[in-house]
């Protein structure tokens, strides 16, 4: 095996993306290139700080698919996937970054080793939202390693514990004169972050991805489903319970008033205090995009906040038509539940909810519709105030659009 070979393709994929794709050409270039030992590394792998290769598995490749390979180890480190898996489970978390991932760049025309990971049914999804949806009997591996979590204590290729390999590499070491080196040459796999490293790492990546976005917008190479991933990622990040509450108690109209009193009440106009019941509508997506569980989480967060508004709520329950028992209705002292039956499923729509909206005798002082955003929109805005509290990365054409995930 000609190392010089592989090394060259190496550097003629980073310098092929970075003319022709600079967006990921400029994270790619962020990652230094390490030959790793075959025991760990089979394929790919990368620690947020390097890009480890088994020379083995980048000489079957084709150019192409090591720039595929290249860019997928960027976009994880980009997407700062080594900081959002929290409470989920190692295996599916790296599946489901890799499906995140791979319709990406197979849509931004690179082309993906046999093995890789891809379903079309997550296309446009995060890796937060592909892993509940993933069979907890489902033990498919990445092509890749991705050896920056803190529970990277197995190997997956040699099966071999954390004690095991620290235990090889002492004996190796005893074996060896100073001088000696491993005979493979590969780098040996990296200790996991920790906490304070990826919190580190993550801002960096963070940057690197703002600056690499910028250069590539200003070059006209950067566009589709890639941009839209990148911009929904730059995009401030507030608690989507803050905006909710900002925006909606702004709508309390609790006010002083200076109109002229009763005669009855003096000649002198003083400030006096007016409130009214606020006339809230919400509405729900019932296509099957939102899951109950949030649907509830959304209810609880609305309930709490009706009691500081004195607000009066209407509930529809709309997919491609409103449910067959809506509208329901809540008083500022009944407690704003999600009702036992709502049927739903099909396609989304939207104008049925603006239509029943247009058909009552009064117009709502505020609308919030809980949505993946994903369906037909009314042509025009309406004369009240919108809200779309939206999961996913769809852009609503008009109204107040808050990010749920």
């Amino acid at each position: 095996m000609d190392i010089e070979k592989i090394e060259t393709k190496l550097a003629a994929a980073r310098t092929k993306l970075i003319l022709d794709k600079p967006f990921l050409g400029a994270l790619v270039m962020r990652l230094p290139l390490q030959a790793a030992d075959p025991d760990w590394c089979p394929a790919t792998a990368t620690d947020a700080r390097k890009f480890y290769y088994n020379p083995e598995f980048i000489d079957c490749l084709s150019l192409d698919e090591t720039q595929f390979m290249l860019a997928h180890e960027a976009l994880h480190c980009a997407l700062s996937h080594f900081a959002r898996r929290q409470h989920r489970t190692k295996l599916h978390w790296d599946m489901a970054c890799d499906y995140a991932i791979n319709p990406l760049l197979i849509d931004d025309g690179l082309k993906p080793p046999p093995g890789s990971l891809y379903l079309t049914q997550f296309k446009g999804m995060t890796a937060e939202e592909i892993y509940p949806c993933l069979d907890e009997k489902d033990d498919e591996q990445p092509l890749d390693n991705h050896v920056y979590d803190q529970d990277n204590t197995k190997n997956r290729s040699s099966g071999k514990n954390e004690k095991d390999l620290q235990q090889d590499k002492t004996e190796q070491t005893d074996s060896q004169t100073p001088d000696q080196q491993p005979s493979d040459g590969g780098a040996e796999q990296p200790e996991p972050l920790t906490p304070d490293e990826a919190e580190t790492l993550n801002i960096q990546w963070q940057q690197r991805l703002a600056g690499a976005a910028q250069q590539a917008m200003q070059a006209g190479k950067m566009g589709g489903e890639m941009a839209r991933m990148v911009d929904h990622l730059l995009q401030p990040q507030l608690p989507w319970r803050m905006l909710l509450a900002r925006y909606m108690t702004a709508m309390a109209r609790d006010d002083f008033s200076y109109m002229r009193p009763s005669r009855r009440e003096g000649a002198f106009i003083l400030p006096s205090l007016r409130s009214n019941q606020v006339e809230l509508v919400v509405a729900l997506d019932t296509s099957g995009s939102i899951s109950n569980a949030e649907i509830t989480e959304f209810l609880a967060e609305v309930n709490a906040l009706k009691g500081q508004m004195r607000a009066c709520i209407t509930l529809l329950a709309c997919d491609s038509q409103l449910a067959k028992d809506a509208p329901w209705r809540y008083e500022s002292w009944d407690e704003f539940t999600l009702p036992e039956q709502i049927q739903g499923g099909g396609g989304t729509d939207f104008r049925p909810v603006f239509k029943w909206i247009s058909e009552q005798p009064q117009r709502p002082d505020l609308l919030v519709y809980f949505t993946d955003a994903e369906g037909a929109f009314p042509k025009q805005e309406p004369g009240y105030p919108v809200i779309w509290l939206v999961k996913g990365k769809t852009k609503t054409p008009w109204g107040e659009r808050i990010q749920l995930n």
